[in-house]
């Protein structure tokens, strides 16, 4: 299972983004799918997930409010929308995928640059 992230870019502060994963195996269903994100210097951190069967969404408190998560409906995937972006917002995001009876993210995607200026 490969996950594949991109949308990621050089922006303002203000501006928004749209980050997309898509999940190479199309057989694969996994139990969640998320949006993780790691700054020069920081822990890699939890920006939203979704569950994959029951739609439930939990987002860092960072991102409430001004990031969105939702589901590739044509194929197994996420994307993240993210709005009035803030230079603190500078990270590779990366997206993973649980699969069912996994306690771990145990796919990720290569990661995907973002940086905010001000």
């Amino acid at each position: 299972v490969q996950l594949q992230a991109s949308g990621g870019g050089l922006v303002q502060a203000g501006a928004s983004l749209r980050l997309s994963c898509v999940v190479s195996t199309s057989t694969f269903s996994p139990a969640s799918m998320g949006w993780f994100r790691q700054a020069p210097g920081k822990e890699r951190e939890l920006v939203a997930s979704i569950h994959w069967t029951t739609s439930s969404i939990t987002y860092a408190d960072s991102a409430k409010g001004r990031f969105i998560i939702s589901r590739d409906t044509a194929n197994t995937g996420v994307y993240l929308q993210m709005y009035s972006l803030k230079p603190e917002d500078t990270a590779v995001y990366y997206c993973a995928a649980r699969p069912y009876r996994a306690s771990t993210w145990k796919y990720w995607g290569q990661g995907t640059l973002v940086t905010v200026s001000s």
